[in-house]
Order: structure tokens, then C-alpha cells, then sequence
């Protein structure tokens, strides 16, 4: 039976502390903490731009969504073609006809912000760029992500059409690192070689973080940059201290040095207000009694652990858990059924629960079953 967490929050419910609102340059912006999925503060969060380079972010949960079907695999070889080798801006100088493995392409990608190998790897996975280019706007209409549509896998163009905004940045960059952790083990980079092997010859090449975060703010864990004229300045940057991750993505700022300090400002200031509830749910449930089953109760099990933000100053040591059962359930009962709910609550107020399951299943007794039953009562004592 798969264990998955259910949550439900409502942040208008509880009274909010005042606090003032983080000083930053960039117009667009938003802070989200990564396991809830929470927005801790956001300025024109849904205003569509231009994205720039952190389009690969996108570009990136595709690839590991491939990798994770197991349809590539990251000693998968990759050759450049001669349309990936002519991409202009962030590149990593790959030759015509040079052979790559996956894992060096992604760190091109994720470390130095390669266009040329995000285009190589588009084409190795969908065979073209435009196919893979399907697969980005299809992901990002699964994801929610209502103020996006992608022209291309790098960023590198100045189309109207191609735009996404702070929040849908944050969205797919949640996605990314929730599902797929292991983009840290890029993002994380500061400095690395790879080796080109072209008919020209060996040559080593040094990719280096376009993240200066990474130098600049001690949590931080990644994950992508981006800047053109049309976009100027952005960011999605990840930190992850005491065990809260957040996301802070910023849209637009002025310049290079902006950014950054822009993107420290506002993580600070999540920080700074967020505190996490967290209950892994361990403790042991009664048994449900079960009525014209074969059995006469089952055992329960907590869907998942229950994981609270909380951004109001409140006392989290105030939170009531209340166990909701029925008296009785009716046979058959299939594994994962809900049965009841944790009921969370806050200063009286319901703030989230978690769903209680059956353990196993219970089919729905028969004659014969019932005829079992009486002689084990009455007969076997």
C-alpha cells in the first residue's frame, strides 16, 4: 500500500502576526516552503515574464522524469548536433558530433547553464527540440502552472510567447526538488571539469555556478539563474536550514549583484517568520471494529505524516490532534479504505488532517462464516 500525506491547511482561519514586508527590487517575486507547498509572502507573483535561463528548471524535471521511467539512463551517450552546437548565450562549447554522457550533460545544464547541451539533450530524449519543447507545456499544464507556455528548452528566446511567472517558477522548482532530490547533487556544484573529446582533440573545460548563492548564503542548496535583456534578472534559489526548505524565486531585478542579495533578503525573511509543526503520526490506533466481515475488526494505519507551516507567531506546543472513528464499519473493506481522520487544530481552529486507513482487508462474511463464527463463541469457550 502506498503512503502518501494528506494535508489540509487553512491560512485565513488563524490570526495573523503583522510583519513588515521584505524590502526588495524585483517586482515579481514569491517565497514557498518547498514540503507544503505553502506561499509564505509573494509581490505579483502571476504577472507573466520573460524567464530567461530558469527555464531550464523545467527543461531539468523533464529529464528526470525520463530518468525516472527508466526510458535514459544517465550513462546514456549523447551527441551534439550541429543545430545544439550554434545556441548563442550560456554555453558549454560543445563540437558537432561530440559525445557526452547524460550525467555530464545535466551538470552543463544545471551548473553552467548550458543552452547548447539543454538543446542536446532535448533532441536525445524527444528528437527534436520543438517535440521536447510538447513535453515542457504538457508537464506545465499538469503542474497547475496557469501563466506558462515555453517556445524553447533554454530560455534563450525573445518571443512574447514564451513566459511563465514568479510563482509558476516556483511550482515546477518545488517539483523539481521534491520529487527528484538528487538535483542537489548538480545544483550543489561550484566548479567542475568536464572533457571535451572532438576531432580537433582533448580539451578540458571548467564549468562554473552561475549561482553565486552558493558563496553568498549558507543554506543554500541551488537551483537555477537567468538573465537577457528582455527578462533581465531572475532567480529561483532553494535553501534548505534546520530542515525547512524554501524556495525563493525572483523575477526581473535590475542586475546581477540585485538578485542575489534580493533572493538572501527574502529567504532570511522566511525564515525568519516560518516555524514547521510536524507530527510523523507513530503512535498506535485502536482497532476498527468491523460489522458482516470475517473478520470482526482491522487494524488502522495513519496515511502519512502531517506537516503544518506556520507564519502567525502562534505556540505550536497549542496543537490538539482529535482521532475521528466510527463506531462501526460495514464489510468488505479493501487495504488503504479511509475508515476516519487526525483532526488538527489550532487555538479551536481546524488547521489540517490526515486520513486514518484500514491496514488490510476484510471481505464480507458468508454463511459459512458466520456459521464459523457462532461455533467459535459458543462452542470453542
Amino acid at each position: 500500500m502506498s503512503v502518501l500525506m494528506t494535508v489540509t491547511c487553512f491560512s485565513g482561519i488563524i490570526p495573523m502576526k503583522a510583519y513588515a514586508a521584505p524590502e526588495v527590487s524585483a517586482p515579481s517575486y514569491v517565497v514557498m516552503e518547498a514540503s507544503t507547498g505553502q506561499i509564505i509572502c509573494e509581490q505579483d507573483a502571476e504577472m507573466r515574464r520573460s524567464p530567461a535561463s530558469i527555464t531550464k528548471i523545467m527543461t531539468l524535471l523533464v529529464i528526470f522524469d525520463h530518468l525516472q521511467s527508466g526510458r535514459i539512463r544517465l550513462e546514456d551517450s549523447v551527441v551534439t548536433s550541429a543545430y545544439a552546437k550554434s545556441m548563442g548565450g550560456s554555453q558549454v562549447f560543445l563540437e558537432e558530433g561530440e559525445t557526452q554522457t547524460l550525467d555530464t550533460m545535466i551538470k552543463c545544464i544545471a551548473v553552467a547553464s548550458g543552452n547548447d547541451a539543454s538543446v542536446a539533450v532535448a533532441e536525445y530524449i524527444a528528437g527534436s527540440e520543438g517535440e521536447f519543447v510538447k513535453l515542457m507545456n504538457e508537464k506545465a499544464e499538469s503542474l497547475g502552472m496557469q501563466n506558462t507556455h515555453f517556445e524553447d528548452c533554454c530560455g534563450l528566446t525573445d518571443s512574447d510567447n514564451h513566459y511563465t511567472s514568479a510563482k509558476d517558477v516556483a511550482i515546477m522548482s518545488r517539483e523539481l526538488i521534491t520529487r527528484y532530490p538528487e538535483i542537489f547533487n548538480y545544483t550543489g556544484i561550484w566548479m567542475e571539469d568536464i572533457v571535451h573529446q572532438t576531432a580537433q582533440g582533448t580539451s578540458t573545460f571548467t564549468l562554473s555556478s552561475t549561482n553565486k548563492l552558493l558563496k553568498q548564503y549558507e543554506w543554500t542548496t541551488g537551483l537555477k539563474t537567468g538573465s537577457t535583456s528582455k527578462a533581465l534578472y531572475c532567480l529561483s534559489a532553494t535553501a534548505n536550514k534546520d530542515g525547512m526548505e524554501l524556495i525563493a524565486v525572483v523575477m526581473a531585478a535590475p542586475d546581477n549583484k540585485t538578485r542575489f542579495q534580493d533572493a538572501i533578503t527574502l529567504l532570511n525573511y522566511g525564515y525568519s517568520v516560518s516555524q514547521m509543526y510536524k507530527d510523523e503520526n507513530k503512535d498506535a490506533l485502536p482497532a476498527q471494529k468491523v460489522q458482516g466481515g470475517v473478520e470482526e475488526e482491522v487494524n488502522l494505519t495513519y496515511e502519512g505524516t502531517f506537516q503544518y507551516l506556520d507564519t502567525a507567531g502562534n505556540n505550536l506546543n497549542d496543537i490538539q490532534k482529535e482521532i475521528s472513528l466510527p463506531e462501526v464499519v460495514e464489510a468488505p473493506i479493501t487495504e488503504g479504505d479511509a475508515i476516519g481522520e487526525a483532526v488538527y487544530k489550532l487555538n479551536g481552529n481546524r488547521i489540517g488532517s490526515v486520513s486514518i486507513l484500514a491496514a488490510k482487508s476484510v471481505e464480507k462474511a458468508g454463511y459459512l462464516d458466520y456459521l464459523y463464527q457462532i461455533w467459535q463463541k459458543y462452542l470453542v469457550s
